[in-house]
């Protein structure tokens, strides 16, 4: 294990949280869809991997980083990868474990994360309050937590045999018993911390095999130490680490925590363990420093400080970060300067950018940037700043529109207030879908043909009118009720909408992945926010034109809008909520007087936003609501205002959903098996909503027997004549033939349970 050393100048280290996967050309992406479609085998697959490792270890040498992480790579989620390491796998699957071959270990693997028939996936929600998915472990007391792979050990040697000496990263015991839920064959009021102290073994088991196989040094990731749940559980966090400790032949141990201050209290208990390092996060909030100087300093526990923002793309600002710096230098005795949190949540490099304003993008910094702003640091520290001349902080190129902030400032009360007798919003089990219909590969080169400049728009536009035809169609022959023109021209749900938008910046190649092989690129918020023109009244007004049924509009909400951006940080997240919010009720109002009389403003982000400390909720819901309504509410009772929100623990923002007041809310609830619907009903939610009665992350179709019965569950906690049917989400990344058959199954399931109520 490796020894503290105190001196007057302590020698300062650098080093990552995590490194993104996906490839600078988004090569993971392509490989694994490759595999699932048959056309890529799971050799070229796990070659692919193994490019991809290697290159992010070369990436972080080449920028100067010291210490460098492994096992920081998935084919999908580093939740699923430590459930199968330990054989923690539900009964409807086979552990990937018990594979006689790597295929049928990948098979097994994927269906996990995807389903296979007869098999639905584990319920997939947001990793914290961040844009990345995780899939949520299904544990009970029939299953024994043990070590049955070797994927940290195997990718340590890996990196070793390429010339790194690496530090295996693994989420800690603590986090991933806390991010896992109970399964149904569970017994009632069982917890999965009860699996504690056996997880704990199978981890001393797996650090003598890392000590065994040359490492020196393993991170432990516990984030859950940012949040109220976790910060209860310090007896917990106390046993844990002092048995994992104890083990004899073990790798130093780190500690990491991220998303925020920990407390004084888990501090304390880190402190006195038998840990080595600790890491802070100490960009999310102003506690973490706090914290150090109420335990007194972590003394001869080294600190692993991260002050380089791991999950925003501004530059760090150098000097005042250096300065920062000295301040904690005398809380430790041994430093590494790190990321805030692992880099996964910001694309790779700012050099393949080159359609940028340059002002915009000299204020800049992707993971690459990142990386060595982080070893500049450490090398300042140590060699004195006269030797690296680290140069000022970058200044965001920020815009004022005096205009928006007039606007704004002239709002009343009524603004954000809609009556309370409205018109009906449907029949009883009212069928539609949440927005999106399948993006094709004829639709998806001709959008890049078009932007390359290679497909005249006139000739773009006849191919989407014809696409929007065949949606409104095939809803019409299937029998939906409220129809939606399909999205053809939308990239995404928010890159889309930022690209129309005054104080928007959109990359060419700033891919972020959010989860298994799906890619978003977040657009860059870095002034104030307005609506120039209309944005997307002619394609609805066209699909409502060639239907008698009615066509709902699609819109991305102002919180999301933020969520899934790179936000300005020079003013508050509320004052740029309210100017996304007014742009969109400009957009609102245009809808209407096209004679639009639904109109969906998704709020797909609403519960990821809310911060991990129950103290901080409240204002968060205040504003977010707030926005929401902003945009929503100047419409007629009689237009219908739909809301749609995807794959979160939405049982702590229950009060925030009923205060939006949307006449509708669609939710994913069908991995979830109607959670949040029984909250919703146990509280008497006097609006209606949409549960989501399939999966459509998933390739299967469901049956529509299987449909039925998720709709009779939802009937238990809420009034039939309350209750829209849909997917759980928009059907972009899914293939016709799924999407046609699944949403045939959908409409006979509503049929005959609307035929049993009468």
């Amino acid at each position: 294990m490796s020894s503290n050393t105190t001196s007057s100048v302590p020698s300062v280290r650098s080093t990552v949280h995590g490194y993104p996967r996906i490839g600078p050309r988004r090569e993971l992406k392509r490989a694994e869809e490759g595999y699932w479609d048959g056309t890529v085998t799971a050799r070229e697959l796990d070659a692919v991997a193994a490019d991809l490792r290697a290159g992010a270890l070369d990436q972080l040498r080449e920028a100067g980083v010291d210490d460098l992480p492994s096992n920081t790579f998935s084919f999908y989620d580093g939740v699923l990868d430590t459930a199968v390491l330990f054989d923690l796998v539900p009964s409807r699957f086979t552990s990937p474990a018990a594979a006689e071959d790597r295929q049928e270990y990948l098979r097994r693997y994927f269906a996990m994360a995807r389903g296979e028939q007869g098999a639905p996936p584990l319920e997939m929600t947001k990793w914290f309050d961040t844009n990345y998915h995780y899939l949520v472990p299904e544990l009970s007391p029939n299953v024994r937590p043990r070590l049955v792979g070797d994927k940290p050990v195997a990718e340590f040697r890996e990196a070793r045999a390429a010339g790194h000496h690496t530090r295996p990263v693994l989420i800690g015991p603590l986090t991933f018993l806390l991010l896992s839920k109970a399964a149904e064959e569970a017994p009632e009021g069982w917890q999965p911390l009860e699996l504690l102290d056996q997880l704990v073994e199978a981890y001393t088991q797996l650090l003598g095999d890392l000590a065994a196989a040359g490492a020196t040094e393993v991170q432990l990731d516990e984030p859950i130490l940012a949040t109220d749940e976790g910060r209860a559980r310090s007896a917990e966090l106390e046993r844990v680490y002092r048995n994992l400790g104890g083990v004899t032949e073990r790798p130093s141990m780190l500690v990491s925590t991220y998303f925020g201050s920990i407390g004084a209290e888990a501090l304390r208990v880190l402190k006195g363990s038998p840990v080595e390092a600790v890491g802070l996060d100490l960009v999310t909030d102003d506690e973490g420093v706090e914290d150090l100087v109420k335990v007194s300093g972590l003394g001869s526990t080294r600190l692993v400080a991260g002050v380089v923002e791991g999950r925003n793309v501004w530059r760090t600002d150098v000097p005042a970060t250096l300065a920062r710096l000295g301040t904690v230098l005398g809380l430790t005795d041994e430093l590494t300067v790190s990321t805030s949190c692992s880099l996964l949540h910001v694309p790779i490099d700012l050099d393949a950018e080159n359609g940028l304003d340059p002002k915009l993008r000299g204020a800049l910094a992707f993971a690459k940037q990142k990386a060595e702003e982080a070893a500049l640091l450490g090398r300042a520290l140590s060699q004195g700043t006269d030797a690296e001349k680290p140069g000022d902080g970058a200044e965001i190129p920020t815009f004022t529109d005096t205009r928006v902030r007039a606007r704004l400032e002239a709002l009343g009360p009524d603004a954000t207030r809609r009556p309370e007798e409205r018109g009906t919003s449907g029949r009883s089990l009212t069928t539609t879908t949440i927005g999106s219909f399948p993006q094709t590969p004829e639709l998806r080169r001709a959008r890049a043909a078009h932007r390359r400049g290679e497909l005249p728009t006139e000739e773009y536009e006849a191919l989407l009118r014809k696409e929007i035809d065949r949606v409104i169609a095939l809803q019409e022959e299937i029998g939906l009720d409220v129809l939606v023109h399909g999205e053809p021209e939308r990239n995404d749900m928010v890159q889309y909408f930022a690209e129309q938008l005054e104080g928007y910046a959109t990359t060419q190649n700033g891919w972020v992945q959010s989860y298994g092989s799906r890619c978003v690129r977040p657009p860059i918020l870095y002034g104030d926010v307005s609506r120039p023109e209309p944005m997307t009244v002619e394609w609805i007004t066209y699909a409502q034109s060639r239907t008698d049924k009615p066509v709902k509009g699609m819109l991305t909400g102002p919180v999301t809008m933020l969520a899934w951006s790179f936000v300005r940080t020079d003013q508050p997240l509320a004052d740029t909520a309210r100017q996304v919010g007014l742009a969109l009720r400009d957009e609102v109002a245009d809808l209407e007087r096209a004679g639009i009389r639904h109109i969906q403003v998704d709020e797909a982000a609403l519960r990821e936003l809310l911060p991990l400390r129950e103290e901080q909720q409240q204002a968060y819901l205040d504003w977010a609501v707030e926005s929401f309504r902003l945009a929503t509410s100047g419409v007629a009772p009689t237009t219908t205002i739909h809301t749609h929100m995807c794959y979160s623990e939405f049982g702590t923002v229950v009060d925030g959903i009923e205060a939006l007041d949307a006449d509708v809310t669609s939710v994913e609830a069908a991995r979830s098996r109607m959670e949040l619907v029984r909250d919703l009903g146990e509280r008497g939610y006097r609006r209606s909503i949409g549960p989501g009665v399939y999966d459509i992350h998933s390739p299967r179709v469901p049956s529509a027997d299987e449909v039925e019965a998720s709709l009779r569950l939802a009937v238990d906690h809420v009034d039939a004549g309350h209750l829209w049917v849909n997917p759980d989400c928009g059907l972009k990344t899914r293939g016709y033939t799924e999407v046609e058959q699944s949403l045939r199954n959908m409409v006979e399931a509503a049929r005959r349970v609307r035929a049993d109520l009468g």
